[in-house]
């Protein structure tokens, strides 16, 4: 009876990780979707802080030169596939650490786990999305600032490639290593990220929760809220790394993290580090709501069927 229950346990895991697995995914599209068009802009402001007065001359100067759908959205498949990847591990992994955690702390469930225990499953799971995420969001970048770079070459050698010739490219010039450029920035960026990202959520949720309800029963406007917030606090929190991962990702720099963010430091001033910053703000809130909204209500609904 004993192996029995035990089998039963570990499929429940199983299913439980499959389902965080398909809402992290759907919560991603969500993501893109919302946010793509200021994404564009942050990865240009970090890039060619010397083009950009600011987010709407950034604006500006897309929409003229480029168009919505060229400018905006460049790298949306990209990020779309990034976004799947990162989000689908992110949201598996966040369950399967929260259990880690749980265990590690001798709480009975995982519904009772404090925010800094939820927060600290949240960082444990970033270091896996890292190297999904890595790959795709160096060939989102890329092509994003793709106009800009182009306009470094001489007029003949300038060519558009999609996210498939890029690919090529790359691994063509710098083989596999070359996809992972950018990968101990990307992981700077991930794990103290993500323990604001899901700390923030996990204290807003149960801050909005009313007398006598779970932080499960918030409804669907304080989830989104809490989402936001989540948002907020981790590009505050990592902002910095981000602009490095940048800037290495769309040069192909082999400078090493730390060489790299100190010279932006003395060259450029402390706000360099926090160039595309407003955009990225704006951005996150209503990307971030979606991101949750999408998990939880998709998560609510497979738990129901299944």
């Amino acid at each position: 009876m004993g192996h029995g229950s035990g089998d039963k346990k570990a499929s429940g895991h199983v299913l439980d990780t499959v389902i965080d697995f398909i809402c992290g995914s759907l919560g991603g599209v969500a993501s893109v979707y919302t946010g793509q068009p200021l994404d564009t802009v942050k990865v240009k402001m970090q890039t060619f802080p010397e083009l950009y007065r600011g987010m709407l001359h950034c604006c500006k100067e897309t929409w003229t030169k480029e168009g919505i759908i060229r400018g905006f959205y460049a790298g949306t498949t990209p990020a779309l596939v990034a976004n799947i990847a990162e989000n689908s591990v992110l949201f598996a992994g966040y369950g399967a650490c929260q259990k880690v955690v749980a265990m590690a702390t001798n709480t009975p469930k995982v519904q009772d786990l404090t925010v800094p225990a939820n927060a600290t499953a949240g960082c444990m799971a970033a270091f896996f999305t890292a190297f999904a995420l890595c790959p795709t969001e160096l060939i989102k970048c890329r092509l994003q600032a793709m106009r800009e770079m182009q306009a470094q070459l001489p007029k003949e050698k300038q060519v558009r490639i999609g996210p498939f010739g890029l690919t090529k490219q790359i691994l063509k010039q710098e083989g596999v290593n070359g996809m992972f450029r950018g990968l101990t920035s990307t992981i700077a960026r991930e794990m103290p990220g993500y323990f604001f990202f899901f700390g923030g959520y996990e204290f807003s949720r149960e801050l909005f929760a009313g007398e006598g309800q779970t932080k499960d029963q918030i409804g669907a406007l304080r989830t989104m809220a809490s989402g936001a917030i989540g948002g907020i606090l981790f590009w505050c929190s990592v902002f910095p790394a981000d602009v490095v991962k940048s800037r290495i990702q769309v040069t192909g720099s082999k400078e090493p993290f730390f060489s790299l963010l100190m010279k932006i430091f003395k060259n450029e001033g402390f706000l360099a580090l926090y160039n595309g910053l407003q955009p990225t703000v704006i951005r996150t809130i209503p990307a971030s709501a979606a991101l949750f909204l999408a998990y939880e209500y998709s998560k609510k609904f497979l738990h129901s069927v299944v």
